[in-house]
């Protein structure tokens, strides 16, 4: 953290706050609800004309229903690799190919297999709220040596650690709510 001031150190704890904020919805986004989510496949790697690709880059993805997600490449002659890649990533689902579009059915998921899931997802959300008192670490040390070495006050000091910990217990709190409701969402039948 290149940072000046103390307000500079808590600027700089937040951003990296807000960062695994972020991180974290995006690891939601790719958490199984027993729902047809489009995120769910967003990002899978292709192998498409000599690179790996993002298989949003060379399809349109929907959700007609809840429980059905249909794949359509822009170009039918990689089609192929796209049910190919679903299948290595042996995510659980069958792909259907007719040739133009791929149809995936998701099963719906059991109580035990929801509840695998919230478990695993409980222990991955932790190492999310790790990041937020790592970034709570990092700052107070900056800004202990910051009083150390007479940069700020001793007031200061203590009045950054408490805004520190505001912004701690503020970003922890929205992971927590964020979990709730999506375990909430998973344990709904």
């Amino acid at each position: 953290m290149g940072v000046e001031g103390s307000g500079d150190v808590l600027k700089a704890a937040e951003d990296e706050m807000k960062k695994t904020i972020n991180s974290y919805k995006k690891y939601l986004s790719t958490v199984k609800t027993g729902r047809a989510h489009t995120s769910i496949f967003e990002n899978l790697k292709v192998e498409a004309y000599g690179q790996q690709m993002q298989l949003k880059q060379l399809a349109t993805i929907s959700t007609p229903d809840a429980t059905t997600i249909v794949i359509q490449p822009w170009d039918t002659s990689v089609i192929k690799e796209i049910e190919k890649t679903i299948l290595k990533e042996n995510m659980g689902f069958t792909p259907q190919n007719d040739g133009k579009v791929i149809k995936i059915i998701i099963p719906p998921m059991t109580e035990e297999d929801r509840k695998k899931v919230v478990k695993l997802m409980k222990q991955e959300t932790e190492s999310y709220r790790v990041a937020i008192r790592n970034a709570r670490k990092k700052a107070l040390k900056i800004i202990k040596d910051m009083e150390k070495e007479k940069i700020i006050s001793e007031d200061e000091s203590k009045k950054s650690e408490k805004d520190i910990q505001k912004l701690v217990e503020k970003y922890s709190k929205r992971i927590d709510d964020m979990f709730l409701d999506k375990e909430k969402e998973i344990l709904s039948i």
